[in-house]
């Protein structure tokens, strides 16, 4: 599960800078990025 976990935030991460850098997609882009960090951060949590 942790590894599901880190693997849908790299994918967020990456669309995240696909969307700000790559396209002009606006303020909504930056969901994926707060959804990669409550990924990592509920990976984190769940390995302590």
């Amino acid at each position: 599960m942790r590894n599901l976990l880190y693997i849908i935030a790299v994918i967020l991460i990456i669309g995240w800078l696909l969307g700000v850098f790559a396209w002009n997609a606006g303020g909504l882009i930056h969901i994926l990025i707060v959804l990669a960090v409550i990924s990592l951060l509920i990976g984190i949590i769940r390995r302590a």
